[in-house]
């Protein structure tokens, strides 16, 4: 159970009220022969299972590895006010390091018998309120401005932005990407227009289905049958924007299940999340969330990011057993709480 409170934020000076959040996350995993399990958020894995973390049952396992970014992280919208993991049974190794990127992982083994293995995270994270309108500017730099700012980067701006402005196996430079939002790229047109745009256009053309994809779909796949999941659609509008020369990274984390009366329910939620988010000169990073066509997205909590889903894999592994039969069970509901409730 993961507990995240939303509290009320100040953005354009302007107070603004949020929401307190409770995440039940439960993944149940039965297995024998060893194997090497990798999940994508919101996925379909090819047993017709979602994957994603949270309880594993083992059955006769022998031993295993884990590695898993399910601890939330500060951001300037982000305050952590706890975050842990419990593991049952006590593990032979158990380490948490700061990645390259910033993100907490997890490192754990069992390296004895075990018929059953639990892992439970818990945290409490406070979110600035997001207004109606976005709360971003009318006006941002250009497109071609900011791909030649990024070009010429140097020292800790480089650093900042340069891992996320190439292409990766998960987020190849297509041909296709032209004929997709090539009219979008105009001479002068503002980046943040381009991020609505790219957002929009993916959410009109591309239907979600959960049963299409898995880990290893590529996004030319998902392109030639225009439907996939949230992690495919963050994938090609990373895509898009990084064959611009615009710098775009992956973010992993949950949405809202519950809406707010009045509004629609999220795709994407009973499940791990993903998006991405949009370097702006005069903003830094702007988060988009091309599955629901919001930018910045809204009710959003983020866990990780990186060049693509395989730098934050949720949970990730290897378990050795006995040969037996493999199920894998997988659920997460996100609901309101009233701001003020303990």
């Amino acid at each position: 159970m993961i507990a995240l409170l939303m509290a009320g934020g100040m953005s354009l000076a302007v107070a603004l009220v949020g929401t307190r959040f409770l995440i039940d996350w439960l993944r149940s995993h039965r297995i024998g022969q060893p194997i090497r399990e990798e999940g994508p958020a919101g996925h379909q894995t090819k047993a017709g299972t979602p994957t994603m973390g949270g309880l594993a049952i083992v059955a006769g396992a022998g031993g295993g590895y884990t590695v898993a970014h399910l601890l939330p992280r500060p951001t300037p919208t982000q305050r952590v006010l706890s975050a842990g993991i419990r593991v049952t049974p006590e593990p032979d190794e158990y380490e948490e390091h700061t990645d390259l990127f910033g993100n907490r992982v997890v490192r754990l083994g069992v390296h004895r018998p075990h018929d059953e293995l639990t892992v439970v995270g818990q945290c409490s994270v406070e979110v600035a309120a997001i207004p109606d309108d976005g709360g971003l500017p009318t006006w941002s730099t250009p497109w071609e401005q900011v791909a030649h700012q990024l070009r010429v980067a140097r020292g800790d701006r480089a650093d900042e932005v340069g891992p996320f402005t190439a292409a990766t196996a998960a987020t190849p430079a297509l041909a296709e990407l032209d004929d997709l939002v090539g009219d979008l790229f105009s001479q002068g047109a503002p980046i943040l227009d381009v991020v609505r745009g790219v957002s929009a256009r993916i959410h009109r053309e591309f239907a979600f289905d959960a049963t299409f994809s898995d880990v290893s779909t590529p996004i030319s796949a998902v392109f030639a049958a225009r439907r996939g999941v949230c992690q495919d659609f963050a994938h090609l509008m990373i895509a898009c924007l990084r064959s611009a020369g615009l710098a775009a990274r992956y973010v992993s984390g949950y949405i809202e299940t519950e809406p707010p009366p009045g509004q629609p329910k999220l795709t994407g939620t009973d499940a791990s999340h993903a998006w991405c988010s949009v370097w702006v000169p005069e903003l830094g990073w702007v988060d988009a969330d091309p599955t629901n066509d919001q930018v910045p997205p809204r009710r959003h909590v983020t866990v990780a990011w990186g060049r693509d889903y395989f730098d934050v894999t949720p949970v990730r592994g290897v378990v050795i057993g006995p040969s037996a039969t493999q199920t894998l069970e997988v659920g997460v509901d996100v609901t309101s709480r009233p701001p003020g409730e303990p």
